[in-house]
């Protein structure tokens, strides 16, 4: 875990929406706004549930708020309607990098599953090439704004589909235009990585990295599959290896998560105990980079066996005990947040400061799919923002 930089971090009292972010667990199809999803379905002929972009953004808010992770991905219909062509697929591109350097964020991994885009006759390339094209003029149009960000493609297969091999192909094909990363995805519990086997085997030897969706609907047989069949980098969610956690408390009714220590493994106020198991520690101990959407997890009921609130969330158990945590916010429209809400959110309810914020952001930093000089830089930056704040 990197050290952070400041000693005492100050109240606070600033913008957090002005903090260099670092984005790695973004859908594109989950992040459009309301206004243009109205337009492009007006375009090719989609019926949608409202054509008042506030309306609109409620449904997919509420709709997406049922703890199903199954219900929460039907609302990517309408998404995904809008966005099979290649006009639209360059418009809902350039905006989500707008967006993204809107909410502070610098480095950003856009994902998503060009298989789901081929309704209206184009290709695998042809869906690749447009998004970048999207991507490409959304950086030229925050740089002239005096700004920058970078992005990259993390290239999907859909679990419950057979085009992983294809899928994979693709990626490695457009490695040095723009794509960055693979992942699978879709619903998850039932679908495991070692589906994709040789997938990730072809991968593998074309040294590509890959992140995949795991722990989050299914629990730990699907990061245990992840990172053998699928030799993930990262873990998309990851968040139910908080089962493989185990807490024990002298007082179990005063017992709190938070009190944790991560030196010392050692619960302060109930002398308490906590013992990670064998995937667990794995995790943990060779800092794979967990991908955790607090929102998006209490959403689609991926913490509901650690409790109903948000206070809940094992984020911070897993961060005070040293896994290698990542805030991101999954889908922005189904949620209804934007990073800085994350960020926010975290502060609210674990009372995080500054340095907890910085660490965060610069454990994001150094697992993003980016060559070694590249994120050496990434990460001067971040620390130089910082520092300026202190």
């Amino acid at each position: 875990m990197t050290e952070t930089i400041l000693d005492a971090a100050p109240d606070l009292e600033f913008d957090l929406k002005g903090l260099p972010k670092v984005s790695l667990h973004d859908h594109l199809d989950g992040g459009l706004r309301p206004a243009t999803i109205i337009e492009l379905a007006e375009a090719v002929g989609h019926t949608l549930p409202s054509t008042d972009p506030v309306a609109l953004g409620e449904w997919f808010r509420e709709s997406a708020d049922s703890g199903s992770l199954v219900r929460y991905l039907e609302t990517f219909d309408h998404t995904i309607a809008v966005m099979q062509t290649k006009e639209g697929l360059y418009r809902v591109a350039k905006e989500f990098v707008e967006d993204l350097a809107d909410d502070g964020v610098v480095y950003g991994e856009v994902r998503w599953a060009p298989e789901q885009h081929l309704q209206q006759g184009l290709s695998l390339d042809d869906v690749v090439e447009a998004v970048q094209a999207g991507l490409d003029a959304g950086v030229d149009a925050v740089a002239e704004t005096g700004r920058e960000i970078q992005v990259g493609q993390l290239i999907t297969a859909m679990r419950h589909a057979d085009r992983g091999q294809e899928i994979a192909e693709l990626a490695v094909r457009h490695r040095y235009k723009g794509a960055v990363g693979f992942d699978i995805a879709g619903a998850e519990d039932g679908f495991l990585p070692a589906r994709f086997k040789d997938a990730f085997t072809y991968l593998a030897q074309h040294n590509f990295p890959a992140t995949i969706h795991a722990g989050e609907a299914a629990g730990l047989e699907s990061i245990q599959s992840a990172l053998v069949d699928g030799r993930a980098l990262r873990l998309g969610h990851g968040v139910r290896i908080a089962e493989d956690v185990t807490v024990e408390f002298e007082d179990a009714d005063d017992a709190d998560v938070s009190d944790i220590n991560a030196d010392s493994d050692e619960v302060d106020d109930n002398i308490g105990l906590v013992t990670l198991g064998e995937l667990a520690s794995w995790v943990r101990d060779r800092g794979i980079a967990l991908e955790i959407c607090p929102s998006s997890n209490l959403q689609t009921g991926a913490i509901a066996g650690f409790g109903e609130g948000i206070e809940s969330h094992p984020v911070d158990m897993l961060y005070q005990l040293g896994f290698n945590v990542t805030i991101n916010t999954d889908n922005r429209l189904m949620s209804g947040v934007t990073l800085t809400d994350e960020f926010e959110l975290l502060v609210e309810t674990f009372d995080y400061d500054l340095d907890d914020l910085l660490e965060l952001t610069l454990n994001a930093a150094e697992a993003a799919f980016l060559p070694l000089e590249e994120k050496e830089a990434l990460v001067e930056y971040i620390n130089e923002a910082y520092a300026d704040l202190g």
